[in-house]
């Protein structure tokens, strides 16, 4: 009896070590340890950033231009999932392969950015790709169909594959975008990932808005 027992024990830990070794190996790596900002460096605005409940929270400041906590690693082409929740009012995104204009943190952050918005009565854009100082909407005008599956007041899942020049974006499951820029890809080929709080004027606010669950696999 005790031979029998052995035996399935042996067979069962090697049936289970090789799913093991592909979760410890599947190249999936943390952005946010849930605790600091190690490893993020803001660029432009005067917005805050703070850690609460293992998210990151981005609140307006009145009067501020658009604001980024950004990434120190470059990247090029990659899988990028997270989760966000943003405040109705507040229009916020995800840069993606993204630069400053000299190189420097005071630099104006221009690049591909994943949209994030409510959904309101109307729809919303979320998802679609829009060139952040640096031509405005990315995704054709025919393509920027109003949606609901952003799903308002609630934590939503983004999933981003980035692989040359093609850019696809899913939201809670569904896909948005699928979108070939070879012009935006021959100057933007790589670069940060930044988390944008956008402006507000005078007299508004404050929002805010959170990301939690970053990670990112990188692709060869």
């Amino acid at each position: 009896m005790k031979t029998s027992i052995s035996f399935f024990t042996l067979v069962a830990l090697l049936t289970l070590a090789p799913l093991a070794a592909i979760s410890a190996e599947d190249g999936w790596v943390s952005l946010f340890d849930g605790k600091s900002l190690d490893g993020w460096t803001q660029k432009n605005g005067t917005a805050t950033y703070r850690i609460e409940d293992d998210a990151i929270v981005g609140k307006t400041n009145e009067g501020s231009p658009n604001s980024f906590v950004c990434t120190d690693k470059l990247y090029g082409d990659f899988e990028l999932m997270f989760e966000v929740k943003v405040d109705d009012a507040l229009n916020s995104g995800v840069q993606i392969r993204s630069q400053t204009k000299d190189g420097t943190n005071e630099g104006r952050v221009n690049g591909p950015q994943v949209e994030i918005e409510s959904s309101g009565e109307g729809g919303a854009e979320s998802g679609y790709i829009y060139g952040e100082a640096c031509g405005g909407w990315m995704t054709p005008e025919d393509k920027l169909i109003p949606h609901k599956h952003f799903k308002d007041g609630e934590w939503n899942k983004y999933r981003v594959l980035a692989k040359g020049p093609n850019i696809k974006v899913w939201i809670n499951g569904e896909q948005i975008s699928d979108l070939t820029d070879d012009e935006k890809f021959e100057s933007h080929p790589k670069g940060f990932i930044g988390l944008q709080v956008h402006g507000i004027g005078e007299g508004k606010g404050p929002y805010e808005v959170a990301w939690r669950n970053l990670k990112i696999r990188e692709i060869e």
